[in-house]
């Protein structure tokens, strides 16, 4: 179990460090911007699509208390021994985006799509996050493996 608790805090540790560092750039004022792209800080001061923020300081509280029990949960049913790579994405982009809601006045989003149509402004966590679910979801759906694989 050793050898997965090292996977799992290595990627973590590793998407954590680079969301902070992509994000300190941003927050010390570059932008960048084409007929496509739009890359300037935004706060988001709720969850994707800015869902939540009426919940305003609270909504960190909750989105620990989240975390800690998906861990929980993990822990106890063994997923992070079949998962530990991709669960580790998850948790350090997750960690990434909570840090932001006690350093700054909201999550830090920094890329906005407007080409063709507007989308929501988003980050590096928030990529990761998808990614990571993703990964997940096409491990169980259609490679059909047990998510607690060798237990």
């Amino acid at each position: 179990m050793v050898k997965e608790w090292t996977v799992f805090l290595l990627a973590a540790a590793g998407i954590y460090i680079v969301d902070q560092s992509i994000k300190q750039i941003f927050l010390a004022g570059w932008n960048w911007h084409s007929s496509c792209i739009s890359l300037s800080l935004v706060f988001n001061k709720g969850v994707a699509f800015s869902m939540f923020s009426f919940l305003g300081p609270y909504l960190k509280w909750i989105q620990i208390g989240l975390l800690a029990a998906v861990m929980g949960y993990i822990i106890h049913g063994k997923y992070l021994k079949a998962h530990s790579f991709p669960l580790g994405i998850l948790f350090g982009a997750a960690a990434g985006n909570i840090y932001d809601r006690f350093a700054q006045p909201g999550v830090v989003d920094y890329v906005h799509w407007h080409c063709g149509f507007d989308f929501a402004v988003f980050n590096f966590a928030d990529v990761m996050i998808d990614f990571a679910v993703g990964w997940l979801l096409i491990e169980h759906l259609f490679f059909r493996r047990d998510l607690r694989k060798n237990q």
